[in-house]
């Protein structure tokens, strides 16, 4: 009889985040920070504060301003919500080079023509009310950002934007085949 111990089970990983356009609300609360809170117990969670991601869709000189006081608002906001520093990650996306050089290897696996296809990239501009002139290369190119957040971690779980899932999973070139962009990225042992 074998008497050596059995590793304890790996936990399962969360990736989620915010944006830090400004401070936290009950909404942000009821919505998914609570859920958060518990999930932390169970998960090997990280937080995202994704200055990056602000830049899309907020690029103007006052927005770029308020980064830092708004990045500190919303970890303050976590911490006030239970989201514990002992058991969960939380990091300012901007400060992680691997995120830049990732980024930059999957816009260079991706076609524009696949990233006009995402569904919710002219949703998101208007509701900045940015016009198709005015959309800058950063939001077409967000859900390639947030392939990157997803691989550099790798993070087994993640919760699903409307602008992540086409990207993670679409339709390849013939009828019934998929391509998995996690896929295409792990082939080149970035992920």
């Amino acid at each position: 009889m074998d008497d050596t111990p059995t590793p304890p089970a790996e936990k399962k990983r969360i990736l989620t985040g915010d944006r830090p356009t400004g401070r936290l609300h009950l909404g942000h609360y009821v919505g998914s920070l609570k859920s958060r809170v518990e999930l932390q117990h169970s998960y090997d969670t990280t937080l995202i504060v994704a200055d990056l991601h602000m830049l899309t869709t907020k690029p103007s000189r006052e927005a770029i301003e308020q980064i830092s006081e708004n990045a500190r608002g919303l970890v303050l906001d976590y911490l006030a919500a239970g989201i514990d520093p002992n058991i969960t990650t939380i990091y300012l996306q901007s400060a992680v080079r691997e995120t830049y050089e990732l980024n930059l290897i999957l816009e260079m696996l991706i076609t524009v023509n696949r990233l006009t296809r995402v569904p919710s990239i002219k949703d998101m501009a208007r509701a900045a009310n940015l016009s198709d002139e005015e959309m800058p290369f950063g939001l077409l190119g967000y859900p390639v950002l947030q392939a990157a957040d997803i691989c550099y971690p790798g993070r087994t779980s993640f919760r699903s934007a409307r602008t992540t899932s086409p990207m993670l999973k679409s339709p390849g070139k013939s009828p019934g085949a998929s391509t998995s962009f996690m896929a295409k990225c792990s082939r080149y042992r970035t992920c």
